[in-house]
């Protein structure tokens, strides 16, 4: 397929890896990871990696990511790319995955978003909590549903930039190295950092260059795309005080509570996923600092059994996607008490099963979901969580919110 120069944008210039071809190489992605997370946000994650490649987050990565040039045009540096450089702000906006539609939410860029991962699903999800930010609304219905976008849609669609993993898509199906070079220098940059969501296995050659980041070091280099350091600075600040709040008022050690988050959709397939796991999936779990049920030998994104979720027996069970308005939470209760394993559960005997919301999550859902997460561990410490059945985010008293929902609404829209 080709492409008029005339139509080519304004433009965006890739100048890292991409540019030079020598890190495209890939393999096909574990077919676990690969699968889809449509109604569950739970792909079955390949096991946490022991490669070669580091976490980097902003405490320890204090070098510049966004230079600008005398002609007005900057670059963003980010692993596996590289440094890209944009002549001007991106206006429209394909994502793969929900945690990068929901930077460009954060940054009051949701309406730009052209395509991302089970559309409609995530809709609903996400507007979950947005009747919580007064004056914020957000519509994805009906975009592309892009976990596996074909090269001739991303024509189509015309983006100016591509919040996605190149590696994550050279390992797709129908991909390949000189697809991914094609669309990078045809259409626009790809800008995106996929396997941090657990420091996962990175495929092919890929590793060489990649970098790991948490959730707010990755969403401060994707503001520098947008030119919206204050606002992603603005927002931090708010993250820095809820998880400064929640960690100074944890319970000792010793005295913490158990946990583990689990797919609880079907009792006779679950998928177990650890809440101090490593990467921007486990989010909002880790700060809270509960201790994990699973022991070592039981690796985060893995199958299992009642029996087994009986012997590791957590005093909290977090049902992941139970925020989801189609997901029966009451049912998921029920269908517990009533397993002749289950019902011997702590958390079930103790009424002590949680909804959850996504793991692939925004910085915006990040802060509601560290909020409830507090309380739904510690009620004695950050009060209580009401018993979720179906709903939006409840109604939480303003005494006793861990952050200032108007604040983080005007972020949103631009009013700060």
């Amino acid at each position: 397929m080709t492409r008029d120069g005339s139509t080519r944008r304004r433009y965006l210039t890739l100048t890292g890896a991409i540019a030079t071809g020598g890190l495209l190489a890939g393999c096909s992605e574990n077919a676990g990871s690969n699968a889809t997370e449509a109604a569950t946000d739970t792909a079955t994650d390949t096991p946490e990696s022991t490669a070669t490649a580091t976490e980097t987050t902003e405490a320890d990565d204090e070098t510049t990511t966004d230079q600008s040039t005398t002609d007005g045009s900057y670059t963003v540096e980010m692993a596996p790319m590289g440094e890209v450089t944009f002549e001007s702000v991106p206006e429209s906006i394909f994502t793969r995955l929900t945690h990068e539609a929901g930077m460009a939410f954060a940054l009051g860029r949701g309406d730009d978003v052209n395509a991302m991962h089970a559309p409609d699903y995530y809709d609903s999800l996400w507007n979950q909590f947005t009747p919580r930010l007064p004056g914020v609304e957000l519509d994805w219905t009906g975009l592309y549903s892009s976990w596996n976008p074909s090269k001739e849609k991303l024509y189509e669609l015309d983006s100016d930039v591509h919040l996605a993993d190149p590696a994550g898509i050279d390992a797709l199906d129908g991909w390949d190295r000189s697809d991914v070079e094609e669309i990078a220098t045809g259409v626009s940059p790809w800008f995106g950092n996929y396997y941090s969501y657990a420091n996962a296995e990175v495929p092919g050659e890929w590793e060489q260059e990649y970098e790991y980041y948490d959730l707010w070091e990755l969403f401060r280099r994707t503001a520098q795309v947008f030119q919206e350091g204050e606002r992603y600075e603005a927002l931090k600040a708010v993250y820095d005080d809820i998880v400064t709040q929640v960690q100074s008022d944890l319970p000792s050690e010793t005295e913490r509570t158990t946990a583990t988050m689990a797919l609880l959709s079907d009792l006779d397939d679950i998928w177990m996923y650890k809440v101090n796991a490593t990467g921007y999936a486990a989010a909002h779990t880790r700060p809270c600092q509960a201790i994990e049920a699973f022991g070592d030998d039981v690796d985060s994104g893995a199958n299992v059994d009642m029996e087994a979720l009986l012997e590791a027996d957590p005093d909290v069970l977090f049902a992941l996607g139970g925020m989801h308005p189609g997901t029966d939470m009451a049912g998921i209760r029920q269908s517990l008490e009533d397993h002749s394993v289950g019902s011997a559960l702590s958390a079930v005997q103790n009424d002590r099963v949680h909804a959850q919301g996504a793991r692939f999550q925004g910085p915006i859902v990040n802060l509601f979901q560290i909020e409830m997460t507090a309380k739904q561990l510690y009620p004695d410490r950050f009060g209580e969580w009401p018993t979720y059945v179906e709903g939006p985010y409840p109604e939480i008293p303003a005494e006793e919110q861990l952050f200032d929902r108007q604040r983080v609404a005007d972020i949103i829209n631009g009013d700060f």
